[in-house]
């Protein structure tokens, strides 16, 4: 009989760890406790239930440091649309985003 999946079940990752493993390579130097509140908005997230854990890590460490380390929820509080607040705080962000050793998000990518 043929294994379906012939790595043993201890050598697959389970979600968590899978995340948790992706958010240390992106941001090296991000604190145990930002990191811990990013892992968990990465596994709380619906639409992120789906995505591969680099994925996952990559857009709730962003979400995470536009929400708690930016003016954006200000910005929008004042009436700002998602784009606009977006592109104002994107240098805040990536400010942050380098101090944990993570790449900055580009122009593009911020609207």
């Amino acid at each position: 009989m043929t294994e379906l999946n012939p790595r043993p079940a201890e050598a697959i990752p389970d979600r968590k760890s899978a995340v948790a493993g992706a958010l240390a390579r992106l941001a090296p130097r991000l604190p145990a406790f930002e990191a811990g509140a990013v892992l968990d908005r990465a596994l709380a997230s619906a639409g992120l239930r789906r995505a591969a854990p680099a994925t996952a890590a990559r857009l709730a460490l962003i979400s995470y440091a536009r929400h708690v380390f930016t003016d954006y929820d200000a910005l929008l509080a004042d009436g700002y649309d998602r784009e606009s607040a977006r592109h104002f705080v994107l240098d805040a962000l990536n400010e942050t985003l380098a101090a944990w050793g993570a790449e900055p998000v580009p122009e593009e990518e911020a609207e």
